[in-house]
């Protein structure tokens, strides 16, 4: 143990550094210290204050060391005594002139701002009015461009102050600048190409939302190709020859949609496909009116009751999953659209109460409401306003795709029961499917213990319909509809090739991570017809060979 002497040397202000004793920190807004630049600060820094009368004048060593310390947990708690320091540091003429050089250029700031936000508001103006002219537009936006560069050259746009006024700008993009420091520096050029765009795009006509790729409908392949093809003509003609006749013949149209089915007769086709219409013409009309009056009468039976007690966690949920249905494509965004929805939805699930409302089945509305409200337009669907419709085509889309989305429930009912059995056998079954038709990608999976139920739930709750964009879906609904057993048989073998396809990516990958952001984010939002066809022909060729002989996928 040392001695007194020892301890009391160790907390001597001239002894090495210890612990705790401040230090210098430099940063973005704490530059290194410059002793030339701050003579006077160093001078008045090496002042000590008079001694407090009453005091000792000479305090204890530890003492000392506490004095010139402040603790972390009790940050704050000199502040006032750390202020009155640096005002006593600080020499009054810098703090004297570096206070009328703000004031200064503030005001000049605020002149120049008012000058530019007038110069605006004439100039948006001199816009509206000539809005009406496309011809005077364009000469406008010349004589704005070549004022802007007068302007650059005779040096009007040189300071930051003008840039920071057109940042602040009320007709700019409301973004706020609180402080000189956070406008934007930038060259005059930029400052005018800023001034410039602004005022071309204040005078250009409003255009609807561009639609990512994934989220497009247009009934087209990749190659780009126009949706109607001489071959797609004359598979129209055959498609409306078959259904003019009195009685249509199922089987004939089967074969048929297998390929796909034209826009122009999707509808009526998926109502006889699905069971909804009679193949008998002269009975239709009275069966849609019969379906869509008893649907109507459910929402009033039963649409009152979703703030029930039993019923509000079912109406809850639906009505959380509603704006997540297709996020990226404007027609289900609208509260029209999404009030239609809940109605389907809310209904199905109190009418079937073996399995009620399960997340997923939200997606299953989609295809259906897209493909009948083509029945009344002819022009793309994804920017679409359906309160343009008259309202007994609205209510006509929604009992519709109501009754066709039971029909197709009603195959696939144990995949949204409890435990969803129906889920857990198709998957089961793909997996062995898989590990029979490619075994190296069935083993590396296995290796890297990526198990089928992980990614493959989501392909049969969906009907992957999470895994292709909605024009996809549409035109692989064709051949559900044309297959029997479509949604609960075959799409265990559409799935199938669909992993596949990926087989060259997922050997790529040698993680566990790896392998399953690529199997939940597959490459798809470019898919069109012509891939969706190719899917189509292997399952089919997967379904030839296993289909009727199950032992071929069994070890």
């Amino acid at each position: 143990m040392s001695s007194d002497g020892t301890r009391k040397q160790f907390w001597k202000r001239n002894a090495a550094k210890v612990p705790g004793s401040i230090q210098h920190v430099y940063g973005a807004q704490h530059p290194p210290f410059d002793p030339l630049l701050h003579a006077n600060l160093i001078k008045a820094g090496n002042k000590h204050p008079p001694a407090t009368p009453g005091k000792p004048k000479k305090a204890t060593t530890f003492q000392e060391f506490e004095s010139i310390t402040s603790d972390a947990w009790d940050v704050g708690d000199d502040d006032d005594e750390l202020l009155a320091m640096a005002a006593q540091n600080l020499n009054i003429e810098v703090v004297m002139e570096t206070a009328n050089k703000v004031i200064e250029n503030h005001s000049k700031q605020q002149e120049r701002q008012r000058l530019d936000d007038s110069t605006d508001l004439e100039q948006r103006d001199e816009d509206t009015q000539e809005e009406t002219v496309e011809d005077e537009e364009e000469d406008e936006e010349e004589e704005e461009e070549e004022e802007v560069e007068e302007r650059v050259e005779e040096g009007d746009v040189t300071s930051p102050e003008v840039s920071f006024a057109s940042q602040s700008s009320p007709y700019t993009d409301g973004r706020l600048v609180k402080s000189h420091s956070e406008a934007p520096i930038g060259s005059p050029k930029d400052a005018a190409g800023e001034i410039a765009a602004l005022h071309r795009q204040r005078s250009l006509p409003h255009r609807p939302p561009v639609i990512p790729l994934v989220a497009r409908m247009a009934d087209q392949n990749t190659s780009g190709t126009p949706a109607m093809t001489e071959r797609e003509a004359s598979r129209l003609d055959k498609f409306k020859q078959l259904l003019a006749g009195p009685n249509t013949d199922l089987e004939e149209l089967r074969k048929l949609s297998w390929s796909g089915i034209p826009r122009q007769v999707r509808p009526i086709t998926w109502k006889l496909l699905s069971g909804y219409l009679p193949a008998n013409a002269e009975r239709r009309e009275s069966v849609l009116q019969r379906k869509r009056q008893e649907y109507f009468g459910f929402i009033q039976q039963y649409y009152d009751s979703r703030n029930d007690e039993h019923h509000q966690d079912t109406y809850r949920q639906i009505h959380i999953d509603i704006p997540r249905t297709n996020p990226l494509i404007p027609l289900f965004q609208q509260a029209s659209v999404q009030e239609i929805f809940e109605r389907i939805l809310f209904i199905w699930a109190i009418r079937h109460p073996a399995s009620g409302y399960v997340q997923g089945i939200n997606d299953l509305v989609t295809p259906f409401f897209v493909v009948y409200v083509f029945e009344y337009i002819e022009e793309e669907v994804e920017n679409f306003d359906v309160s343009s419709l008259q309202e007994e085509a609205l209510r006509n889309i929604e009992a519709d795709s109501f009754w066709c989305m039971s029909k197709l429930l009603d195959g696939i009912q144990d995949n949204y029961t409890f435990a969803q059995p129906g889920i857990q056998r198709k998957v089961k079954a793909l997996e062995e499917l898989v590990s029979r038709i490619d075994e190296s990608v069935h083993r590396h999976m296995q290796q890297y213990e990526v198990e089928y139920l992980q990614f493959a739930f989501r392909w049969m709750n969906n009907l992957l319909m999470r895994e292709l964009p909605l024009r996809c879906t549409i035109r692989l609904w064709d051949t559900y509809q044309a297959e029997p057993e479509g949604f609960s048989h075959f799409h265990l073998y559409v799935c199938a090739a669909f992993l596949v396809r990926w087989r060259k990516e997922i050997l790529e990958e040698r993680d566990f991570q790896g392998l399953m952001i690529l199997l939940q984010n597959l490459p798809t939002m470019h898919w069109g017809n012509e891939e969706v066809s190719v899917l189509l022909a292997e399952a089919y060729r997967l379904k030839f060979a296993f289909a009727d002989a199950p032992n071929h996928y069994k070890r």
